[in-house]
């Protein structure tokens, strides 16, 4: 297989001298645990007594990782990664709102960004987090097969009408529809929810797409099952695979409650897991559908030698490849150069509510070993074959 992702110029074709700068200060500052965590706290103290940070927020960290204040906002940047055949997954990345009128205001939100993309050649898929409109509480007591009160009955209710909601104005304007994963103690309740709306609006093909992260040793046992209930309902099944994102509160959680930990023993583990999982999709494309969303080059490398020996189209809408804004450009755009689709989150929403998304990703990089430092010096390489020139 090729080795593609070192080619910088295609990676950073799109960032100015000044972005790239830009950049490389970012991540060098992400690069020190000891930084982000002061970072952090600094700005959620500055938030809560209402100092004017916002702007200097909306200047460095927004600006990489995030597309906009609002969907229209994000147009520029759609626009002009569209030109490199990247496509775009807008990504309403408002957090931790806990009340019927915030989880309502995001379904609106929500439907907006799908009749948005209806519009938009640039925006093939719509996502939104199941914690977006309910409450992390009430899937864990759902998903635990918990008595529920009439109160939390009927709250609960209203989360499956919102998640028809969303999924019915999906399929109704033909746009493919991301649901987040999150953490295992929710996601029974959530999985459930996906299956029945595959059930619903996955006859033809897949409209409807569930997540699996793959640092759970189950979730391989997990795709095989609900293939087998999909061959049986006829159903088609959209999944995007991805390693996951709350590994040490897992972990944690795991160990306080003392039951095993859902995550895998080690990172070998979970790469052998992720691969698998991806393999077994591809043995099933006449009816499942995979959103392969990773940073990790190998995975990547991996699923296009698979698709190579089953002489799988690269450009096959079946198969999709996902990374986020601001992150592995040299894996998205030397992707997209070779004829692959790939589409990159792009989180949005007002600067002050986005922040618990912009933390996550500044301590994402952080504990991911080698994430940070890859991403420098690809930029350092970039810096410097633009100065020789």
């Amino acid at each position: 297989m090729e080795k593609i992702f070192n080619n910088t110029q295609k990676a950073f074709e799109l960032k100015s001298d000044t972005e790239l700068n830009r950049a490389y200060f970012l991540f060098k500052m992400i690069q020190s645990a000891p930084l982000v965590k002061l970072g952090t706290s600094l700005t959620n103290f500055a938030l809560k007594l209402h100092l004017p940070v916002e702007s200097i927020i909306k200047f460095t960290i927004f600006d990489h990782f995030c597309g906009g204040v609002s969907e229209t906002d994000c147009l520029k940047v759609v626009d002009q990664m569209y030109t490199k055949k990247v496509s775009s997954v807008l990504d309403y990345s408002v957090e931790g709102k806990e009340d019927d009128a915030q989880f309502d205001a995001a379904v609106r939100m929500t439907i907006k960004t799908i009749e948005f993309a209806k519009e938009r050649e640039a925006i093939p898929f719509a996502v939104f987090k199941p914690t977006g409109i309910g409450k992390i509480s009430l899937y864990e007591k759902v998903g635990a097969k918990e008595t529920l009160t009439a109160e939390e009955q009927k709250e609960w209710d209203a989360v499956v009408k919102r998640f028809h909601t969303i999924c019915e104005t999906a399929y109704k304007k033909d746009v493919m529809l991301l649901v987040d994963a999150e953490e295992s103690w929710m996601q029974d309740a959530a999985d459930d929810l996906c299956e029945d709306m595959m059930r619903l609006y996955n006859k033809e093909k897949a409209i409807i797409f569930n997540t699996a992260q793959f640092y759970r040793w189950d979730r391989l046992d997990y795709l095989k099952k609900l293939y087998a209930v999909s061959q049986r309902d006829g159903f088609h099944i959209g999944m995007k695979v991805v390693r996951g994102a709350y590994m040490e509160k897992e972990n944690l959680r795991a160990q306080e409650r003392g039951y095993k930990s859902p995550i895998c023993e080690s990172k070998e583990a979970t790469d052998i897991n992720y691969n698998k999982g991806i393999q077994f999709m591809l043995n099933h494309l006449e009816t499942m559908h995979l959103f392969a969303g990773t940073h990790n080059e190998d995975s990547a490398y991996t699923l296009m030698q698979y698709m190579q020996d089953k002489n799988i189209p690269k450009n096959t809408n079946n198969i999709w490849f996902g990374q986020l804004y601001g992150m592995s450009d040299n894996m998205s755009y030397n992707l997209s150069d070779k004829g692959y689709n790939i589409a990159k989150y792009l989180p949005f929403g007002p600067v002050r509510d986005v922040v618990p998304y912009l933390v996550r990703r500044a301590e994402e990089n952080t504990s991911v070993a080698g994430q940070t430092s890859r991403e420098l010096n690809l930029i350092v390489t970039e810096r410097n074959r633009r100065k020789s020139k």
